[in-house]
């Protein structure tokens, strides 16, 4: 772990939960596991706030614990569980371009609460649905309720571990701390529940009013009313599925972009039909027969089988190798490799990297190593047609950035110079770490940048709210044009202008933000498929 990880953790951290909760956070990930008292002892925080921040940070599984042997719990915070926060607008995204609004709606609140049962889910997310709509009409919870079971049936949405059922009859105290554990089976089920209803509208209460009549309902709701019937069955986001999502999304575009639309949508009815079947760590796809990718192309492709097999036989023979023949049965067996898939998507980020920093020449000798592996200053010359002192110039500008490295191989034992060779290679793994470190520095100056804009002009952006939240309220009292104009002209042309300049600068960062963190999760998942799993 880099201090440029612990740092874009922090801010992270604070931006959604504030200086206690970052202050624990970020004490987690520099320590490791360490038991209650000796994270208030080293924060010097008081134990219950120190509970407090633990769980918010649990709720929303950023923090783990452990029951250690000797009886007490050591809790853990894991950097890359932290590092997600940063990709929440891009699983939102996702869910809404697959499931419309209700699913956004789904994944968003699932999101912002960390773990909700699904009651709770479709009765929020129906009443906000049925605040967007025009009066008189309302969302069924049985809708949402579908859209809910699927994502659960895709695996976007899953169980969260659950406590075991003790029985009262047990003399043994009670551990410390449960264990968590779920079924296999179980982790994708759906509670059968009968949710009957419909989504209800605020009522404008004064905030007052407004504050006393949720408490009362609150309690009412405690005192009298049974527990729903998922009760204690709390669901997540499945973090996993929505990578492996992005991971097939980034190989169809990378196929499309190399040969031509209907192989990738080849590819794409490939990963979708083992996407539920295939872990997401796995090296290749389920083997999948020509005769069941011909069955299950989309309706609006109507290739003969013989075309199919042609395809099917180019992409298996392309130098790239995304997809592979693994026997002959069935019209032929292929299956997608997603570790050379995404090594691939690897070096081709390194490769424009290396472009936009050093120039197109520099690239050149950039792809010239990585199909050679090694070679000499004099063979780099040669094979890319540069001069001497040109080459010597962009091998060692490569060199200093950790782009390219050098290996020695000595002709004799006592490494002369002169009896030595010094071959150029490209190590893509090394490569590919120091520019996801870089990456991350990247997205942290760029929250800092953001954070400083908004603070610099506080002043202005509180004058604007003011005025919008009064506007608000004359336009619902019936105001006239004129009043509310006089209202609007609170705000000079200059302040106006200084706004929209703000809004377009806070709108930029957020793209690069996302931008950056695409390539974050390409280098990631290449450095993670070369790990081995134990």
């Amino acid at each position: 772990m880099t201090q440029a990880e612990i740092k874009l953790c922090s801010l992270l951290l604070q931006e959604h939960f504030g200086e206690i909760v970052e202050k624990i956070g970020t004490h987690l990930i520099k320590t490791g596991s360490q038991p209650l008292r000796v994270i208030a002892n080293d924060t010097g925080m008081s134990l219950d706030q120190v509970k407090k921040a633990l769980c918010v940070l649990i709720q929303h599984n950023l923090v783990t614990y452990q029951l250690q042997k000797r009886g007490f719990v050591e809790y853990e915070a894991p950097c890359s569980r932290v590092l997600r926060i940063l990709r929440y607008p891009r699983y939102i995204y996702t869910a809404k371009t697959l499931y419309s609004d209700m699913g956004e709606l789904i994944v968003e609140e699932l999101l912002l609460n960390g773990k909700m049962t699904m009651s709770a889910v479709v009765r929020k997310v129906a009443n906000r649905l049925t605040e967007t709509m025009e009066d008189g009409k309302t969302m069924d919870y049985g809708e949402v309720s579908n859209t809910f079971v699927r994502l659960a049936d895709t695996h976007f949405i899953q169980r969260c571990p659950m406590a075991p059922e003790t029985t009262e009859t047990s003399a043994a105290p009670p551990p410390p701390a449960p264990t968590l554990a779920v079924n296999e089976k179980d982790m994708y089920v759906v509670p059968n529940l009968n949710l009957i209803g419909k989504g209800k509208r605020r009522r404008s209460f004064d905030d007052e009013d407004n504050g006393e009549h949720e408490a009362k309902r609150q309690k009412q709701d405690a005192d009298g009313k049974e527990p729903p019937p998922d009760d204690g069955i709390y669901w997540q986001a499945n973090i996993d599925r929505f990578h492996q999502h992005f991971r097939d999304q980034a190989i169809v575009s990378a196929v499309a972009n190399r040969m031509d639309q209907t192989s990738s949508e080849i590819v794409r009815t490939m990963l979708r039909m083992s996407e539920i079947t295939t872990s997401s760590n796995a090296p290749y796809t389920q083997p999948l027969s020509s005769n069941e990718i011909f069955r299950s192309l989309p309706a609006g492709y109507n290739i003969v089988k013989q075309i199919l097999d042609q395809y099917l036989t180019l992409l298996a023979d392309d130098p790239l190798e995304f997809v592979g023949k693994s026997g002959d049965s069935g019209g032929g067996m292929y299956v997608i490799n997603l570790h050379k898939a995404l090594a691939t998507l690897a070096t081709a980020t390194l490769e424009s990297v290396v472009q936009e920093r050093f120039g197109s020449r520099c690239a050149r000798i950039f792809r010239l190593l990585l199909r050679k592996k090694h070679l000499e200053q004099k063979q780099v010359e040669d094979f890319a047609m540069i001069p001497a002192k040109e080459a010597k110039d962009m091998l060692y500008k490569m060199l200093s950035e950790n782009f390219v490295s050098l290996q020695e191989i000595p002709k004799t034992p006592d490494h002369a110079p002169s009896r030595t060779f010094y071959l150029y290679t490209v190590n893509t793994l090394s490569s590919a770490r120091m520019l996801l470190h870089r990456c991350y520095k990247s997205v942290a100056n760029l929250i800092e940048r953001r954070q400083y804009e908004t603070k610099e002009n506080k002043r202005l952006l509180e004058k604007s709210q003011r005025v919008e939240a009064i506007l608000a309220s004359m336009q619902a009292t019936g105001a006239e044009e004129v009043q509310l104009q006089e209202i609007e002209e609170m705000i000079t042309a200059p302040e106006r202008q200084q706004l929209e300049n703000l809004k377009r600068n806070v709108n930029k960062i957020d793209a690069s933000e996302n931008q950056v963190d695409e390539t974050i999760f390409v280098l990631e998942s290449y450095i993670e498929s070369t790990v081995k799993k134990p």
